[in-house]
């Protein structure tokens, strides 16, 4: 019969967890204190050690170490009710086996405990991270953020390269920040890229830098994003939207680690931990021919999938209050939320997620006249439309024309549907009209349309060229500043 050691000061939790695992067929003793903890050690070694955190003499995770330390064979479980990153982290960095936050299942403990059991082992490192640091961006409680956690303490002590997911708005970005600031090259940068926001024909120069000459404009050596993270971390948001071509080189630095800047011969190493994010489903992209199948696979080491904030309604009133917190610190007056104004939170879908909400307590903190916020003017301001919300639902007008569209090439061409090309079918004859719209909105002047649509300057000109639109017809006269 294995022997597990249950340390907890509440009495109902070490009768109700220790009856769960004496049912499941283990021996069961239990201690109230470290103090506690520290004798039936030495008197009944146990097989597994279960430990909360908040102790009456001592810190149970600071404890960690200290038994990992003359018993590195020995499995612990942390237990805790402060159900944050920072007391996953801490329990990780400490040599833990594993994490559980309070409440948990009976079923998930005693399973817990079993793969403990059968992978006995694991060494203590020092703990690095202070509890309750107000630094750690992500905020939550909920189950669904407690297994995010989980993934994050585990990856933070390696270089595996993570692939974030989630809808705009949840907070991709903070997690691949926290998994920076907690690892091991903390002390380099971390160098974030929206792939959605730069132009097909410069993203390969974004990455990994370019020689002065290598194209027209290149008037001295620039280094890439790669470069710029050297030793830290390179953060490749929206890797959805990345171009095909640029995918097929990004696949070749994942595999050899080594790269050359555009018009360089020189090679580099590529000496950065990857993480990416995305709001697209890349499975789904790679069976459309949109992703590369390897690349996904070269990204998708650790998966880690964000829920959007509907499926964590019990984090939104932490989030609000951290929210209006923050921004007493921006200078805005300090809010409060009236109980009913919570539910009306708890209540409201988040289209937009995380961020949605952040905007909406910064505009209550700023405009809201009195200094407790109740139900009826978050329903009015909601109401009023949050112009930070996401609309999920696709213009029906442009729906249409789409539609039209594939329904011309089905009957004109219609290999077309089949031969790979349709993506880049459709994006051009939306193009042309986009940008004769933007010119025209803005009087011909290229440079606010380009900025307008997210093109420079001289993206635009060329796709004038290629398009073959007349400027001075088309927009009204070319102003080129």
């Amino acid at each position: 019969m294995t022997r597990v050691l249950l340390v907890d000061d509440d009495d109902a939790i070490r009768t109700v967890v220790a009856h769960a695992l004496r049912r499941a067929g283990h021996e069961v003793r239990t201690a109230a204190t470290l103090a506690e903890l520290g004798r039936e050690l030495a008197s009944h070694p146990p097989d597994v050690l279960l430990t909360d955190v908040v102790l009456p003499d001592g810190d149970g995770i600071d404890h960690v170490a200290r038994v990992l330390a003359t018993r590195p064979d020995l499995p612990v479980i942390v237990l805790s009710a402060r159900n944050t990153l920072t007391t996953a982290v801490r329990a990780t960095e400490a040599g833990a086996y594993d994490y559980l936050p309070k409440p948990f299942d009976l079923d998930t403990l005693t399973r817990t405990v079993a793969a403990a059991l059968a992978r006995r082992g694991g060494a203590a490192d020092e703990a690095q991270v202070a509890d309750d640091d107000p630094s750690l961006p992500l905020i939550g409680r909920s189950p669904a953020m407690q297994d995010v956690y989980r993934v994050i303490a585990r990856v933070v002590s390696n270089d595996l390269t993570v692939l974030v997911s989630g809808e705009s708005g949840t907070g991709k970005e903070l997690v691949a920040r926290a998994i920076h600031d907690l690892g091991a090259r903390r002390a380099a940068p971390f160098v974030p890229i929206n792939m959605a926001a730069i132009p097909r024909d410069l993203i390969e120069a974004e990455l990994f830098g370019h020689e002065r000459g290598a194209f027209t404009g290149a008037a001295q050596r620039t280094a890439g994003r790669f470069e710029q993270a050297a030793g830290g971390t390179l953060f490749l948001d929206e890797i959805g939207d990345m171009p095909i071509e640029a995918q097929t080189r990004l696949l070749r630095v994942l595999q050899s680690g080594e790269f050359t800047t555009v018009g360089g011969a020189r090679t580099i190493r590529a000496d950065v931990r990857i993480v990416a994010a995305t709001n697209r489903d890349l499975r789904q992209a790679v069976a459309g021919g949109q992703f590369r199948e390897d690349l996904y696979y070269r990204l998708d080491v650790v998966p880690i999938a964000l829920p959007p904030l509907r499926e964590r309604r019990g984090d939104v009133a932490e989030l609000a209050r951290h929210f209006l917190d923050r921004a007493v610190t921006e200078g805005l007056p300090r809010k409060t939320l009236e109980g009913e104004a919570v539910a009306v939170l708890e209540a409201h879908d988040w289209p937009g997620n995380v961020r949605e909400l952040e905007n909406l307590m910064r505009r209550l903190a700023a405009l809201s006249r009195d200094d407790r916020i109740g139900a009826g003017e978050l329903r009015a301001t909601i109401g009023r439309g949050n112009g930070d919300a996401v609309d999920a639902a696709p213009d029906p007008g442009i729906e249409a024309a789409v539609r039209a569209m594939i329904e011309r090439l089905a009957r004109q061409e219609p290999r077309a549907l089949d031969d790979g090309s349709l993506y880049a079918r459709i994006i051009g004859e939306v193009e042309r009209p986009l940008i004769e719209a933007m010119l025209a909105r803005h009087g011909g002047n290229q440079l606010r349309a380009a900025r307008a649509i997210g093109l420079n300057r001289n993206t635009l000109r060329k796709r004038l060229d290629m398009l073959g639109i007349d400027v001075g017809v088309r927009g009204g006269g070319m102003i080129d500043a």
